[in-house]
């Protein structure tokens, strides 16, 4: 402890795709430090974008990125959201960082559009897994060694977790919790942040 959450930014990224995994994360450690007080929070959020330079997100949002690819610490957990995006799919230099943090991390999850990132990075090859449900089609086309799922929230494969669309980010989130730090801290995350959890 922590596990470093990393979050990748990049221009065009949707706001809840990013925004809702953070709030998860971070209010997971609140939750959990102020039911143990004095003890190290179970995980740490950052965000990283290729240069450290404000990112304007979808709508004109714009966020300063904790890190740069050159600079950011080793991740435990990776997290590449969706939105626009055409460039990364395209950007080697994207794709090789996506590739290198998986290698060191125990999880990569995507976000809605985020799974042709980790598609083209190869990571999906042979594997179960989701995105918004108007992508689906574009994904079984574009990438048909991918076992694509419709009518899902999240895909859990073990080392990969991809989800559908934008806010069934903040489920799979919620699912990644449980998963590293238990049920019953998802159920207060969820309780806190007032949102549906089914446990599951």
């Amino acid at each position: 402890m922590p596990i470093t959450v990393t979050i990748y930014l990049f221009p065009d990224v949707e706001v809840l795709d990013f925004a809702g995994p953070y709030e998860v994360f971070t209010t997971a450690s609140r939750v959990f430090k102020r039911r143990n007080p004095g003890a190290d929070e179970p995980f740490r959020a950052v965000t990283a974008a290729k240069t450290q330079a404000i990112v304007r997100a979808r709508a004109g949002l714009s966020v300063v990125p904790d890190f740069s690819f050159q600079s950011c610490p080793a991740t435990d957990l990776l997290i590449v959201p969706g939105g626009v995006v055409d460039n990364e799919v395209n950007d080697e230099q994207v794709i090789e960082w996506v590739r290198g943090s998986s290698r060191e991390a125990t999880i990569t999850a995507s976000v809605c559009t985020g799974a042709f990132i980790l598609a083209r990075a190869g990571l999906l090859r042979n594997r179960a897994a989701t995105t918004h449900w108007e992508d689906i089609a574009d994904l079984r086309a574009q990438f048909s060694d991918v076992q694509v799922r419709a009518g899902v929230r999240w895909v859990d494969e073990g080392d990969i977790v991809t989800s559908a669309g934008i806010a069934a980010g903040i489920d799979m989130s919620l699912h990644l919790v449980s998963r590293v730090a238990g049920a019953d801290l998802a159920a207060a995350t969820a309780r806190q942040m007032d949102v549906p959890y089914s446990g599951a």
